[in-house]
């Protein structure tokens, strides 16, 4: 469920991009839009998807890269800056994923 939260437009500009973020509704699909090749990951030494992925879906645990897909912002960056290739990276369905509240 999606709650609207109305500020005046001088609280919207004092916001931090982390609390503006937090603003975001996500309709999550049952359906991954991204998919990590393990054998590919564990090969890698840079990770630059930890770096890349400005929400954090990234994280490493016990020299394991774990993803979560649920908090994506649908930029990107994790695919590009794999030079394993080792992410498949797709749109979410239509209707699903990250509607900004800020743009």
């Amino acid at each position: 469920m999606a709650i609207a939260v109305r500020r005046s437009k001088s609280e919207e500009i004092n916001l931090k991009v982390e609390d503006k973020l937090a603003l975001n509704k996500f309709e999550i699909d049952r359906d991954v839009h991204i998919i990590v090749n393990e054998k590919l990951c564990d090969a890698c030494d840079l990770k630059s998807c930890l770096y890349a992925c400005p929400a954090e879906c990234y994280t490493l645990r016990q020299n394991h890269v774990t993803f979560s897909y649920e908090g994506c912002l649908e930029c990107g960056s994790c695919r590009i800056s794999c030079d394993k290739q080792a992410i498949e990276w797709r749109y979410p369905r239509g209707g699903f994923g990250v509607c900004y509240q800020y743009g």
